[in-house]
């Protein structure tokens, strides 16, 4: 393979979950019924709670814009993928990898994990000083909130393709993934890498512990809180109501570091591809499923949603 810089690489090959021809009708269906299920249930949260006046309060509007965060999130890895496995192409563009793939990829799963925190500090909020909730809570805060995330993440993937943009690849470069994951095209890179891994590792720190150190603070507090409260079923249903957003963040965030600690132990690509289907496909799949089965508010909007729909027909 001869070497050149980006000017003279006009695509990559995604080597995909399996080599396996008869594997690929398999891929197919399972990843396709995913992406559906992912792409109607978060949607059908979005118009429960658009829908629905006893949910227009700061956590359902949180809610509906993860729920909104997660079809773009599983949208920009699944499609590519199923297009790839019917064309029987492995090739993507290096344009395409970077703009479709790398970079919307990045601003929706950093937004997700601003969004979990911003829900947990809406829950300290609520159960900490409830007196002042609607005050501090207001509409105009909450808009602010969830438009400093979006103003905030857009530098971390520009960032990141800046640097990429001053490697060199050789043709016919292979990433043994399913999409274009920054990792791995660090690693298929045929340049030296080292400033790209220290802005990746600063980046992760700062925008996946920080985050994650924010919720573990917020729950700290809350449940210092629910320990003072003397009733054992105010207890219960306080720790039920922070029960769907606690199941998203250990699924999230749980997945998320279970993909590194299984690339740093196996070094293994398949599985690390593997591994990564947890947090982009599953998790934004369960979700909604997660908020529906857990809460009764959501629980009763989407049935008057549904019943609405049935009468219409």
């Amino acid at each position: 393979m001869g070497a050149g810089n980006h000017t003279g690489v006009s695509q990559f090959l995604l080597l995909g979950l399996s080599d396996d021809p008869d594997l690929q009708p398999l891929l197919f269906g399972v990843f396709l019924s995913m992406y559906l299920v992912a792409v109607l249930g978060n949607l059908l949260i979005i118009l429960a709670v658009s829908s629905d006046p006893h949910l227009h309060t700061p956590m359902y509007f949180f809610l509906a814009n993860l729920s909104l965060v997660d079809i773009c999130f599983v949208s920009t890895t699944v499609p590519r993928m199923l297009v790839n496995i019917q064309t029987q192409s492995k090739s993507i563009s290096y344009i395409g990898c970077l703009t479709q793939v790398l970079f919307f990829f990045l601003i929706f799963a950093v937004m997700d994990s601003f969004l979990l925190t911003v829900m947990a500090y809406d829950w300290f909020v609520a159960i900490c000083h409830p007196l002042h909730y609607m005050v501090i809570m207001n509409p105009r805060f909450c808009g602010l909130l969830v438009l400093m995330c979006w103003l905030l993440i857009f530098w971390v993937p520009l960032i990141h393709i800046l640097l990429l943009r001053r490697l060199n690849f050789c043709t016919g470069t292979e990433i043994p993934h399913f999409f274009c994951e920054l990792a791995q095209i660090l690693k298929v890179a045929c340049s030296d890498t080292l400033i790209n891994n220290i802005v990746l590792f600063v980046a992760t720190a700062l925008l996946g512990v920080f985050p994650l150190s924010g919720i573990l603070f917020s729950y700290s507090r809350i449940v210092s809180s629910l320990m003072r409260i003397s009733s054992a079923a105010g207890k219960y249903k306080a720790f039920s109501t922070c029960g769907s957003h606690l199941s998203v963040v250990s699924l999230f965030y749980g997945t998320g570091l279970g993909i590194y600690l299984t690339s740093a132990v196996t070094h293994s690509p398949q599985r690390s591809s593997i591994a990564s289907v947890m947090y982009t496909v599953l998790t934004p799949m369960l979700n909604p499923f997660i908020y529906s089965l857990r809460n009764k508010d959501v629980k009763g909007a989407l049935e008057r949603l549904l019943g609405l729909g049935t009468t219409c027909l």
